[in-house]
């Protein structure tokens, strides 16, 4: 059995929310936490709790999320139109991608990372709706995944901290 290095997620730059790039290799030696957000789902209210976790734990995770319209067309804005949701609502202060898909053919070349174990190494995942969190260790490999009911502040994912 061949024993070949898979990637690592810091070898992804993704595009800011507000401009400017996101590069995940400045994350080395945190757990980060990635989530496909949107702002018209039932799980929306959960940016109170990342941003809170962010808080509570900033000197070892760093929370990065992703608004995608790819459930129920539940992410309809523009990239202005979401950071001016997440600020006045929810006060967010962690980072935040621009508006991405995370399934089928157009999928974020990082979300294919995530999801397929022929890229990560660890595991196949399926997002089946808004608010999925994957859990990436300090050495930039996949951890854990977790649903979208599994809330940001609860022991599964507090415990791996």
């Amino acid at each position: 059995m061949s024993m070949e290095k898979v990637s690592t997620i810091y070898q992804f730059k993704v595009e800011g929310l507000t401009g400017g790039v996101i590069d995940f290799s400045q994350f080395r030696g945190k757990k980060i936490l990635i989530v496909n957000t949107a702002s018209k789902c039932g799980y929306t209210p959960q940016y109170a709790q990342l941003e809170e976790l962010y808080e509570k734990y900033k000197d070892v995770l760093v929370i990065v999320g992703f608004p995608a319209n790819n459930f129920g067309a539940q992410e309809p804005g523009s990239n202005k139109e979401i950071s001016e949701f997440c600020t006045k609502n929810y006060g967010v202060t962690f980072p935040m991608a621009a508006k991405v898909s995370v399934k089928g053919d157009n999928m974020a070349p990082i979300y294919r990372w995530l999801t397929q174990k022929s890229e990560n190494g660890v595991m196949d995942a399926d997002i089946k709706w808004n608010f999925t969190k994957f859990l990436i260790n300090e050495k930039g490999e996949l951890e854990a995944v977790f649903e979208s009911k599994v809330t940001p502040l609860s022991d599964e994912i507090v415990s791996l901290l």
